[in-house]
């Protein structure tokens, strides 16, 4: 089976520069960076590094934490993180690391891999999530490097699909040397797919550092103090219409309505104003630095990396991609910020994160505009408990430190 796989990505890396060229026209590649994806970089490397690879935003978000402990570890002298994706390279330079670098992940050909090995020499490599390629798998084992997942996660979707080429999948997760599944569903697939060492220790993203609001931050928020706030986060295409929809609902109960919709993608802003303008609402942008008035809808943020700032003066947030099939998102950014949250219906990829949040009475799942009318006007004024809050930064300080401690194990 790797035989063929071998073949397969040997015939994508013949058509590869024409790839590249299409995605860097759909600006989803960055023009200055594609050599990376060839292992053509600028500097030279010559000592040993810990390397970790996530392959976007919500992946990268959950380690920034391991990373900013492992930049005070004397005995790291450098990390290299790779991202695939032009967001997660956005935020990692929002971080200001100081022995840390990022590189965008390479073509998983075995040319190209063995490639990336020598140039950047890693101690030990670390998938976040479910990142899983062949190619680079076989040629770290080959060269007796440690290989850890991560924080990972299969769904059922998931682990169907990995199961159509179980020969494949079988030979591939038995060289990883330990994983670190999020849940006991996620340590119940890895079992079939033939991980042999397991260790549960819960999902890092459960942890977040407490914000610290600066003065740009604060005088955005008095700009807010006029209107009652909420938030839709993470939105996918189609939500910003059944949140303007819900919206207009709203504002008949209050007047002083202001929506901060954060789309989860924000190269769609210009979309979304349209068909905002389109619904007679009046739409302001992070981005244009416009005052908001009393004739303000919507406000969008339409910058990367910005939610906490929104979340924070919210007390009550739909999280999108939960609506649509995309499985939804993350909540627990907007929890930890004292938000209540809204949800549909479609949250197979953090089923785990919502059934606590349930239980404990801070979500609500419908994709009724009604019910959310209802939930809105019942939580709009009210922070979500300094107690609830606690309880789930607690609960993700001890599952950072565990992670934390396992990958310490690993490090010369």
């Amino acid at each position: 089976m790797y035989f063929i796989y071998s073949i397969f990505t040997n015939i994508i890396f013949l058509f590869s520069p024409l790839i590249l060229i299409f995605r860097i026209l759909k600006k989803k590649e960055d023009i200055n960076r594609f050599q990376e994806k060839y292992c053509i970089y600028p500097e030279k490397n010559f000592q040993k590094t810990i390397w970790f690879h996530a392959v976007s935003v919500g992946e990268l978000m959950s380690i920034i934490p391991i990373l900013n402990r492992l930049e005070n570890n004397k005995k790291v002298k450098r990390i290299i993180v790779t991202t695939s994706t032009l967001s997660s390279a956005k935020i990692f330079k929002k971080q200001k690391f100081k022995k840390i670098i990022h590189k965008f992940f390479p073509l998983d050909t075995n040319y190209i891999t063995n490639k990336f090995i020598n140039i950047w020499k890693p101690e030990v490599a670390i998938f976040v999530d479910s990142e899983i390629w062949p190619n680079m798998i076989k040629n770290l084992k080959n060269r007796q490097i440690p290989i850890i997942l991560l924080n990972a996660r299969f769904t059922k979707s998931s682990f169907e699909k990995w199961m159509i080429i179980k020969d494949l999948a079988r030979e591939i997760f038995s060289k990883i040397t330990l994983s670190l599944p999020q849940n006991l569903e996620t340590k119940k697939y890895l079992q079939i797919l033939g991980s042999k060492k397991i260790i549960t220790v819960g999902n890092l993203k459960y942890y977040g550092k407490k914000i610290i609001l600066d003065k740009k931050n604060k005088k955005l928020s008095k700009q807010f103090k006029k209107f009652k706030v909420w938030c839709a986060g993470s939105t996918h295409n189609t939500e910003e219409i059944l949140i303007s929809n819900l919206h207009k609902e709203l504002k008949k109960f209050i007047p002083s309505l202001l929506t901060i919709i954060i789309p989860r993608h924000v190269n769609r802003s210009k979309i979304i104003i349209n068909d905002l303008k389109k619904m007679k609402l009046n739409v302001v942008t992070h981005s244009s630095k416009q005052k908001i008035s009393q004739n303000t809808d919507i406000y969008l943020v339409d910058t990367f990396g910005e939610n906490s700032k929104f979340y924070n003066i919210s007390n009550i947030t739909f999280m999108g991609g939960s609506i649509v099939s995309h499985g939804g998102q993350n909540p627990l950014e907007a929890t930890r910020l004292g938000n209540y949250i809204i949800n549909g219906p479609n949250i197979r990829n953090f089923e785990e994160i919502y059934d606590y949040l349930k239980k404990n009475k801070i979500s609500y799942t419908t994709s009724s505009v009604s019910k959310m009318k209802d939930i809105v006007l019942s939580k709009i004024d009210r922070k979500l408990s300094f107690n609830k809050r606690r309880k789930i930064y607690e609960n993700g300080k001890k599952i950072l430190n565990k992670n934390i401690q396992i990958i310490e194990k690993f490090i010369q």
